[in-house]
């Protein structure tokens, strides 16, 4: 290398240099702004954390953004700044189902950020349980795959539950092939239900004749993966890196479109943005045409319907509670409307939450 590379090189050192001592003096300023701010919503006894002032920061840097920085990136490293923020302001717990390595993981550090402390959970009634106790701030579980559809066990927690939806996560989800580092022949493959469903194509074509073995999660499959010999796991990225594993294939998944829905859980649902979803539950009268007349007040105030699911009530035999997914937030006059008209339809209705109406 010449000298005037050298001399090039060390010019743009030095102006990083100074850079970096600009945004440690930013960010510390910043963070000054969030810490008073979080000191008056303490004192008013406002939740500290607000999902829709998050989403407008990360909105609004991104309209910022000229590059050569992703939009993507931006939102990490934002992210992580308002994380450490939260964490100064007071010490928050995360709830979500574990364990440690898991998607579920991934999406709850995604939202919050490495800087809160987060409560791995056996099942998803444990993080509801959590939250409810006051033992955790928020909680975060998955309730539906792209792929694979509803994750039943969340939507049957909230018939009893007063806890409210107050933000959403959608992670795109990537299965890797993992192992240990040389393995050279697979007779075993571990993984959770929902993973090895998810690359069922992928596996008849690259290992037809494998043992499969069900496990309760990928993290688990991963940590089994790592005790025995010439076997293999379907798991994350992280998983590999915890367990020490060398990651074989990257995208195994079936659909390259691949994504969950998490929920963030919480006591109070965030106020109106502009651009919300509300996810709501109710049952009808058994009679005919029941469903219709609870589902025409929707059509009536041009209301758009996300998804239905329907459940058994578990309360009485052949009785059924429907979930539905609907544009607006409950305190839009439109969809104020339409729920008092659902209301004189139905035996049982219930708002699960109000929550900004994107990741």
């Amino acid at each position: 290398m010449n000298s005037t590379n050298e001399t090039n090189i060390e010019q743009h050192r030095e102006a990083i240099d100074e850079i970096d001592k600009q945004l440690v003096q930013l960010l510390n300023e910043r963070t000054k702004h969030a810490l008073a701010i979080g000191a008056i919503k303490t004192a008013a006894k406002q939740e500290v954390y607000v999902p829709h002032r998050e989403l407008s920061v990360l909105k609004r840097i991104c309209k910022l953004n000229n590059g050569p920085i992703s939009d993507e990136s931006l939102r990490t490293i934002f992210a992580e700044i308002m994380s450490s923020a939260l964490a100064l302001q007071k010490t928050m717990t995360i709830s979500y189902l574990g364990p440690e390595a898991t998607f579920t993981h991934q999406a709850a550090i995604r939202r919050f950020g490495s800087s809160l402390r987060y409560s791995p959970q056996k099942t998803i009634t444990d993080v509801f349980m959590e939250v409810e106790q006051h033992h955790a701030d928020y909680g975060v579980v998955p309730v539906e795959n792209s792929t694979e559809g509803v994750v039943t066990s969340t939507l049957d927690m909230f018939v009893d539950s007063e806890l409210k939806i107050v933000a959403q996560i959608l992670t795109p989800i990537q299965h890797c092939l993992v192992g240990r580092p040389g393995t050279k022949r697979f007779n075993k493959l571990f993984s959770h239900p929902q993973a090895l469903a998810q690359c069922r194509n992928w596996m008849q074509k690259n290992l037809p004749t494998i043992e499969l073995v069900e496990t309760s999660s990928t993290t688990r499959a991963a940590e089994l993966a790592a005790k025995e010999a010439d076997s293999a796991a379907i798991a994350s990225s992280l998983a590999a890196e915890k367990y020490g594993l060398e990651i074989f294939e990257f995208n195994i998944q079936d659909s390259h479109n691949n994504v969950t829905r998490f929920l963030v859980l919480g006591r109070r649902c965030s106020p109106s943005t502009g651009n919300d979803r509300t996810s709501l539950m109710f049952s009808v009268r058994d009679q005919v045409g029941a469903l219709h007349d609870a589902l025409t007040p929707f059509h009536k105030y041009g209301l758009n319907m996300s998804k239905i699911e329907s459940r058994p009530s578990k309360r009485k035999a052949w009785e059924y509670l429907f979930f539905v997914d609907v544009d607006g937030h409950y305190n839009d006059k439109h969809l104020e409307n339409a729920l008092n008209e659902l209301q004189k339809q139905c035996n049982f209705v219930k708002v699960l939450g109000s929550y900004p109406n994107s990741d």
